[in-house]
């Protein structure tokens, strides 16, 4: 009998996977391109359904990804190095799961094999996300649907 071998985002850590590894851990569900913002008192992160203007509302996709620093220089690049700081992602990020030790959730496309998943289970705001400049940055507070950490 052939023995049972776990899934690549168990059996290493954050530091050993490679680029298409690493890449391959997002769900597409978009929710950290959402822009965010922090309570001052207690650190607190509250996302709002407001979309990054290089996420496409449908995909839950960025729309130049290899670029998307030239247009968005606060685009936060997730690295392995800043696991410690996945907090504020969402709880349901195969990013932050990883980072924590557990497993990735039944919906996630490296367990069910469905890139759509995501959407059908209703984990991505497609379909609920506006764009950034549709909204005046003093009305944001207006569009939170959720807090992290």
């Amino acid at each position: 009998m052939a023995a049972k071998v776990e899934p690549f985002w168990m059996r290493k850590t954050l530091a050993e996977l490679d680029s298409a590894e690493w890449e391959s851990l997002c769900d597409g569900c978009g929710l950290c391109c959402l822009q965010k913002l922090e309570d001052e008192e207690d650190g607190s992160v509250y996302y709002t359904r407001i979309a990054c203007k290089l996420l496409d509302l449908k995909s839950c996709r960025c729309t130049d990804y290899p670029n998307r620093r030239a247009s968005v220089p606060d685009c936060v690049q997730l690295t392995a190095v800043d696991a410690a700081q996945f907090k504020w992602l969402p709880p349901t990020c195969g990013y932050r799961l990883v980072a924590e030790g557990k497993d990735l959730p039944l919906w996630h496309h490296l367990v069910c094999g469905d890139p759509d998943a995501v959407h059908a289970e209703r984990i991505s705001q497609s379909g609920r996300m506006i764009t950034e400049g549709s909204v005046a940055d003093e009305d944001w507070e207006d569009h939170l649907i959720f807090r992290a950490g």
